[in-house]
């Protein structure tokens, strides 16, 4: 298939992975960071760490949109189903994160709860134009990615003059993320260490790559944006050893068959259209970041489930046992956990970062927990 089976080549992955050795200094240590839930899955399920000198440490990042979803939100959603009684519809990932009160939105359907896994926004206006009878609410979960679909979804159900369809949004957004990280206490402390970050592949294409231009500037950690291939992510490597081995930090954009400096405008429009920014959001792992999230502009209020059903926000805590938050902030490995591969398994996930393929834990959990023994 063009543009896959190409940056799939293992002889040519090889020929990349000695430039890297040729290139990386062995004195001294490269930490890299991939963002991206998709390069975690990329990293280990190709062996790509297996081709990278010991001296050059790949990094889990936060951008697992259902791993970074806190449990509050989840007990959200799964009021909206058991105690207001509507329709709720999302992507499959979120169905079986770990919610409060051993529930998920998957056992909340056992339990009798109208849950609905959904392929596209667009199924559930689809469902609420069939079903006028029932409130059918779409539970929006991701990144800048998925955000423009979402709207589509609340422009078109406005069209269509629907009563019975609204969204609960926990759209968030990667910048703020990054923020998140390199303004975290490890960070700040020295318990994290990183050299460079591998920008987001599908996450650019929306908002393109100058909104990353503040981290090479502000903290002088530079950037190359890959595409989600093993050969995308090497190539995404060598050039960042090459930046600090010359002393640089910028933006480089090696995903350049899909990326532009300015990315997808048309969708930005769409976006701006119909949400704005929330004062602030609580992410799992990172905290409240001020301004790092999206919520229904006032225009399209009717379609806000916050605003429809009172099913007001509250914090809740992760399980004792469980390390996702240290994992999305780089500070530990999957491995690391006490309860990984034990307790914690993608059949019964204790932490979100245990239930999608983008999930660092999982990730490590089909791939990469061999290499452990």
């Amino acid at each position: 298939m063009k543009y896959i089976s190409e940056f799939r080549d293992g002889e040519l992955a090889q020929k990349i992975a000695a430039g890297i050795r040729g290139e990386a200094d062995p004195a001294r240590r490269y930490h890299f960071m991939e963002f991206c839930g998709g390069h975690t899955h990329a990293i280990s399920r190709y062996g790509i760490v297996d081709l990278l000198p010991d001296n050059v440490r790949m990094i889990h990042g936060p951008g697992c949109p259902v791993c970074v979803l806190p449990i509050g939100r989840v007990d959200q959603a799964i009021r909206l189903a058991l105690d207001a009684g509507v329709t709720l519809c999302t992507y499959g990932d979120c169905l079986r994160v770990p919610a409060s009160d051993g529930l998920s939105l998957l056992k909340a359907k056992a339990r009798g709860g109208d849950v609905r896994m959904v392929y596209s926004c667009m199924d559930a206006v689809t469902l609420a134009q069939k079903h006028p009878e029932r409130q059918v609410v779409f539970f929006a979960i991701g990144f800048e990615t998925t955000t423009p679909p979402t709207a589509v979804a609340i422009r078109q159900a406005a069209a269509l003059g629907l009563k019975n369809f609204s969204v609960l949004c926990c759209h968030v957004l990667t910048p703020a993320a990054i923020v998140g990280i390199l303004e975290s206490p490890e960070a700040r402390a020295g318990q994290i260490v990183l050299d460079g970050m591998v920008g987001p592949a599908h996450v650019s294409t929306i908002i393109g790559s100058q909104p990353y231009a503040f981290v090479p500037e502000r903290y002088g950690k530079p950037v190359v944006i890959a595409g989600f291939e093993p050969l995308d992510v090497l190539q995404a490597i060598r050039l960042l050893i090459r930046q600090v081995n010359d002393g640089r930090a910028e933006i480089e954009n090696e995903f350049t068959r899909a990326v532009t400096p300015a990315g997808n405008r048309k969708a930005q429009a769409l976006v701006a259209e119909v949400f704005e920014l929330r004062p602030e959001f609580e992410w799992r792992g990172l905290g409240s970041l001020p301004a790092s999230a999206l919520r229904i502009r006032d225009t399209f209020a009717e379609f806000d489930a916050e605003k429809r059903f009172p099913a007001d926000y509250a914090s809740v805590p992760d399980h004792k046992a469980c390390e996702c938050g240290a994992i999305l902030r780089g500070v530990k490995r999957p491995q690391e956990c006490k309860i990984f591969g034990t307790v914690c398994t993608p059949e019964n996930p204790v932490g979100s970062c245990m239930v999608s393929s983008e999930g660092a834990c999982a990730a490590h959990y089909t791939y990469g927990r061999y290499r452990d023994v």
